[in-house]
């Protein structure tokens, strides 16, 4: 017979190794292990090697809002300026997968981005019509403890780590046209990050 505080102490152990998630109304379940994927930096996208089995599915909630604090300095725009947030939630069978808010100044939304967005790759590939080839990607990368809303979202325990990647994209004028917020479970991503060197005509490394 196990005592109650007992039980609930090897729940929450489980729970923060991820090895089962707490589905609230529903209770406990042991954890389908998700494959693990690989971000490529610069590129903001999933590797394909690691995507290429059965597609993530991504539900998309589109809403209008104004900057404020943090928005206003990652989008360079003033307070109260009007913006989109795209709020993705990627799915592997039943289970989340990864977290996105897309912000974007809501003159610069194309119809393209509206509508339903089945699959990791699509979103992708819409989204990347913001991103000329000119275009200049800054990515902050950080290891934290999930935001209460962010442990809810994905299911995960408040101890399990998260990787957070802030993107800011810039078009040639340097005008900002995307900033998202990217949050991965630790244990079910990874980051890659390639590093070009150049070589000028006199030989020189830069």
């Amino acid at each position: 017979m196990v005592s109650t505080p007992t039980l609930r102490s090897a729940l929450a152990a489980l729970q923060r190794e991820g090895l089962i998630e707490k589905i609230h109304g529903k209770g406990n379940f042991v954890r389908h292990p998700l494959r693990k994927i690989t971000y490529v930096g610069g590129r903001g996208t999933l590797d394909t090697r690691t995507a290429a089995e059965a597609p993530l599915r991504v539900t998309v909630r589109t809403t209008k809002v104004r900057a404020r604090g943090h928005l206003t300095a990652l989008l360079k725009v003033p307070t109260s300026s009007p913006l989109t947030e795209f709020l993705c939630l990627s799915h592997e069978g039943e289970s989340p997968h990864s977290l996105a808010r897309i912000y974007v100044p809501r003159d610069l939304v194309p119809a393209a981005l509206l509508g339903e967005l089945p699959t990791y790759e699509e979103t992708a590939a819409r989204f990347a019509v913001l991103r000329p080839p000119s275009a200049k990607v800054r990515e902050t990368v950080s290891v934290r403890l999930p935001t209460p809303d962010e442990a809810s979202a994905l299911r995960i325990s408040s101890a399990l780590a998260v990787l957070a990647i802030t993107r800011v994209t810039a078009d040639i004028t340097e005008r900002v046209v995307e900033a998202a917020l990217l949050v991965f479970p630790g244990d079910r991503a990874d980051a890659v990050f390639t590093t070009h060197q150049v070589i000028d005509e006199s030989g020189t490394q830069g």
